[in-house]
């Protein structure tokens, strides 16, 4: 499923919401893209990657969240990834960056449904007192 083709990720930290828009938009781009404009959007995305998952390791190392090791290793090890597919990329391996970009798309909605929302939790409750509510809505049904 392309990242454009899903509901976006929203679990009530405008923030957090916001870089998840902004992770949806940029996937979105280097899927579509051709193969000449690729290399340039692969680089977009690990820098997006790097800001981030950099926000969010900062948000739970500021915070002592809790469950903060588990997130931030598999922020490592998304972005050990990455800089083991950029110099393949560079190298003229497009597929394998498509492989990785498609691979993110498929990861990240288990990782917010799971990580991330935690961590909007654990950020709403300390800076409003409570935990997000998100009113989503749902497509009519054909009738």
């Amino acid at each position: 499923m392309q990242a454009n083709e899903r509901n976006p990720v929203v679990l009530g930290f405008a923030p957090m919401d916001d870089v998840h828009a902004e992770f949806d938009a940029i996937i979105a781009r280097a899927q579509a893209c051709s193969d000449a404009e690729f290399p340039a959007c692969l680089a977009e995305v690990i820098a997006h990657l790097r800001a981030h998952f950099g926000a969010e390791d900062a948000w739970m190392r500021e915070t002592d969240f809790p469950p903060g090791d588990c997130h931030v290793d598999e922020h490592a090890a998304v972005l050990k990834s990455a800089d083991e597919v950029a110099p393949l990329v560079a190298q003229g391996r497009i597929d394998i960056g498509r492989s990785f970009v498609a691979e993110l798309a498929r990861w990240f909605p288990g990782h917010a449904d799971y990580l991330d929302s935690a961590l909007a939790a654990w950020m709403c409750k300390r800076r409003l007192g409570g935990k997000p509510v998100v009113l989503q809505r749902r497509p009519r049904s054909g009738g």
